[in-house]
């Protein structure tokens, strides 16, 4: 048995289908408040299964209104690492919830390759709909304002939430109102390399990216599937309009900003309405996982909760 696809550190795949996952250090469940929050886990859908840990502010800060913003968030890991339980993602969304006064659920879905897209798509769908009937029956939701829902995620959980907005503006039928999108360095790709892809000294992270999405997107697929290819997207003109508004937040040192810019350039392009595009120079892809006490990631969560205080 031999090992087909590696990211070292953190996933080996092998010829006969198996899976091995390096996970760092990761934060058990509790309902403790802890620096000004608290957090516990939830199953959103045992059959899956699909589970999430919900963040919510321990006081609320004074003059605060009773009700608070809701924050759906989905981790990134090229669709096949990944969870709302690592170090990095909960420090990041429980000093996030404090910041911006909002709940936080954050979304453990499917993994690739043993579930490909448009499963994790399918699971985070499912995880609105579980908003929107927990609501009335969860106590730590009663003060949640499904007015104000704000999508948000890393990397392919960027990508998730971009494909959410769509899904939900095609179904007509989404319970909550999606008040905006938070995308942090978003993954996407397609079959058209890019100017930055084809430099040199970039193969490394050209092989790298193209092994995640080998991995995730349908066999006989190719990167221009619609989960990886932005522009493929099957929305009416009118349908454009009704996109939610977007900040798109790069990294300088990121090799996915290329991708980022192109990303909120396209939207811009469609009609929609509001595409914000923020960089944070010298940092590297999703550096809010693995510094989250940074003082780029303060600064990165600032961003975040005045581009929600706007809507």
């Amino acid at each position: 048995m031999s090992i087909i696809a590696e990211a070292p550190g953190f996933l080996q795949v092998f010829s006969d289908g198996s899976v091995k996952r390096f996970d760092p250090e990761i934060v058990p469940a509790s309902t403790e408040s802890i620096n000004g929050h608290k957090f516990k886990d939830v199953i959103i859908d045992s059959s899956k299964p699909i589970t999430g840990r919900l963040f919510l502010p321990s006081t609320p800060t004074q003059g605060f209104s009773s009700k608070f913003p809701v924050v759906v968030y989905f981790h990134g890991g090229g669709f096949c690492i990944g969870s709302t339980t690592w170090l990095g993602y909960h420090h990041f969304l429980g000093d996030f919830s404090v910041a911006s006064q909002s709940i936080v659920l954050s979304v453990d879905y499917r993994l690739a390759p043993e579930n490909r897209l448009p499963v994790a798509y399918e699971d985070c769908y499912s995880s609105l709909d579980w908003l929107s009937h927990q609501v009335r029956s969860e106590p730590w939701l009663e003060q949640a304002d499904l007015s104000r829902v704000f999508l948000s995620g890393d990397s392919a959980g960027g990508n998730i939430a971009h494909h959410l907005a769509i899904k939900a503006i095609q179904n007509k039928t989404c319970n909550v109102k999606i008040k905006g999108l938070l995308l942090i360095h978003p993954y996407f790709g397609s079959e058209k390399r890019t100017e930055n892809e084809m430099a040199e000294g970039e193969a490394g992270n050209v092989a790298s990216n193209d092994m995640f999405w080998g991995l995730s997107i349908p066999e006989g697929s190719n990167r221009d599937y619609f989960g990886c290819n932005f522009e493929k997207a099957e929305l009416s003109a009118s349908e454009w309009c009704q996109f939610p508004s977007v900040v798109v937040f790069v990294a300088g040192l990121d090799f996915l900003k290329e991708r980022g810019v192109m990303y909120a350039e396209f939207l811009k392009k469609k009609g929609v309405e509001v595409v914000r595009l923020v960089e944070t120079e010298g940092e590297p892809h999703v550096f809010h996982v693995f510094h989250p006490k940074s003082e780029a990631t303060h600064l990165l969560q600032q961003q975040m909760d005045e581009f929600m205080k706007s809507y």
